[in-house]
């Protein structure tokens, strides 16, 4: 059936618009004034007003979770606790509340230490005792590189003040000369084995409910690191997904982005696993993409790997997550795989290092597969240069801003802090950027993204003109950095990220128009139709 989307502002590209395009078969037909297009409508084709508001193509988060946003969901909420005390509180209300699911332990994700009014430092397992000494209490700070336990937790671990460290991740000794119930980065994984996992038929629920919720803020494709993150029965959840798809049951477009413990399951992975033996067309809804990497951790828990130490907190340069040689060794692979690679870099020596081996494992001298930066966020200009030099990718998160802004010149200083989050001047030298959340450490709302990226403002607006005004992007670039960009990053130019002929049919109608309306408005924006290959899959 045909459909015919008219009265539109549709947006083409800079300074370009349409008002109407046709759609046969999921696929972009024509894209023209409405007096052409509503001239081929036959007696079955579907007609969409627009009434005047703006299209623009769907948009695509490069790099996010959808299951820990289901996880997330169905935790106890403590993303916005305002102290310890609160956090306790909230944790106690819903052991009250949800009996059954509290049963074998809680685990939660989102608080963030610089949020409390009162003292701003981690809770410890002397804390998070007053919430329960019989069950385990795994709470983990909003970005997932920190998380604090209770004393039962440490039991189960069977782990005390003389127990080995975990490599790439560390337990925190306190002054008793026992664990203080803080874990960093990879020790975070050995912790949260303790507590029994949801069910795949539970994950698959939730899954469908965060993807309600995507499409209902206009993404119509993510880049998902979940499988080898949130769940680690690789095969099961592979096929899980495929379940999912094959019922017809998902909503979106689904790209893999896949973790690995070790190299050993990699090149599984790669010789008999799902790259080998999986059935992911290029065509299809539900994808397999790159593999995905860890270098450092956070900016907010101090341990993104610097070159430099904190400036508030001496002798602390961050944690590596991933040595140089482990990194070497799995882009080796995913090269002679022809496998993209992407890693979560944060720190600027973080960054340094993973440019490193992966220039190394260039074809030919160039990224012919694309790899990847994810975050990117600490940088100075000889970095961003070579970046752009050697045409890696970065997947940005400006909306990270709203929360850095207020802690990145205390961490970092403000020489390199006013070339970090370098949105405007990584596209001025010509590197291919893309946007994305890290959802659930932000919410997988487009339109907050955007505001940041384009007003550099925290979400109450402070920040008068911007922070560091100069890295400001329009919004022109930010929406092509959503779409056309994100595409590019999995290599779909050529498909979507535009409205154009001959792609996808995937677009939105927003409820404002966001290439004129104040800046301050758009956060504010909502979708009121979001379109899928041709298919609404949410409408106002």
């Amino acid at each position: 059936m045909k459909t015919i989307i008219y009265n539109g502002k549709i947006y083409l590209e800079r300074d370009h618009f349409a008002e109407a395009v046709a759609v046969e078969n999921g696929i972009i037909t024509m894209v023209g004034s409405n007096e052409d297009l509503l001239s081929t409508a036959g007696e079955d084709c579907e007609m969409i007003d627009c009434e005047g508001r703006t299209v623009i193509p769907g948009l695509n988060d490069s790099h996010m979770h959808l299951l820990m946003l289901g996880d997330t969901n169905a935790q106890v909420s403590i993303d916005s606790c305002t102290s310890i005390d609160d956090l306790i509180m909230r944790s106690k209300d819903f052991m009250i509340q949800n009996p059954e699911n509290v049963k074998n332990g809680i685990h939660a994700i989102g608080w963030n230490q610089d949020l409390f009014v009162d003292e701003k430092r981690y809770p410890n397992r002397f804390d998070l005792d007053k919430i329960s000494i019989d069950i385990p209490i795994v709470l983990e700070r909003v970005c997932g590189h920190i998380l604090a336990t209770n004393t039962k937790a440490i039991e189960m671990l069977g782990i005390d003040g003389n127990s080995p460290q975990w490599d790439g991740g560390t337990f925190v000794i306190g002054e008793d000369g026992y664990p203080n119930g803080i874990f960093t980065e990879n020790a975070c994984n050995y912790v949260k084995k303790i507590i029994p996992d949801f069910t795949i038929e539970q994950r698959e629920e939730m899954l469908i409910e965060s993807m309600e919720y995507a499409v209902s803020h206009g993404l119509t494709s993510i880049q998902s690191n979940d499988i080898g993150t949130s769940v680690l029965d690789i095969e099961s959840y592979f096929e899980m997904f495929h379940k999912l798809y094959d019922e017809k049951k998902a909503l979106l477009r689904y790209r893999h982005q896949v973790c690995f413990n070790n190299l050993d399951e990699f090149k599984n992975y790669i010789e008999n696993g799902e790259f080998a033996n999986g059935d992911n067309p290029e065509d299809s809804w539900l994808t397999l993409g790159p593999l995905k990497l860890f270098k450092d951790g956070s900016l907010g828990a101090r341990t993104a790997l610097m070159r430099t130490e904190y400036a508030d907190d001496k002798g602390n340069y961050g944690i590596e997550w991933t040595t140089n040689e482990e990194m070497e060794k799995y882009c080796e692979l995913a090269r002679d795989a022809g496998m993209q690679v992407v890693t979560h870099v944060i720190g600027d020596a973080a960054i340094e290092q993973t440019i490193n081996c992966y220039e190394k494992a260039f074809v030919d001298g160039k990224n012919l597969l694309r790899h990847a930066l994810v975050h990117c966020q600490i940088t100075d200009m000889p970095l961003l240069e070579r970046i752009a030099k050697l045409d890696i990718l970065t997947m940005f998160q400006p909306i990270f801003l709203d929360y850095d802004m207020h802690v990145v010149e205390d961490r970092c200083g403000k020489e390199i802090s006013s070339t970090s989050y370098a949105f405007k001047t990584l596209n001025n030298l010509g590197g291919h950027i893309s946007y994305g959340t890290d959802c659930p450490v932000e919410s997988c709302n487009p339109f907050p993204n955007i505001y940041s990226a384009v007003t550099r403002k925290d979400s109450k607006g402070m920040h008068e003109n911007g922070f560091y005004p100069n890295e400001c992007v329009d919004v022109y670039d930010a929406v092509d950095a959503y779409t056309a960009g994100s595409a590019y990053a999995e290599f779909m130019e050529d498909k979507k990220g535009r409205i154009k002929v001959g792609y996808y049919a995937d677009m939105v109608i927003l409820d404002r128009d966001i290439f004129s309306v104040d800046s301050m408005e758009i956060r504010d924006i909502l979708p009121t139709l979001t379109m899928v290959g041709g298919k609404i899959v949410y409408k106002i």
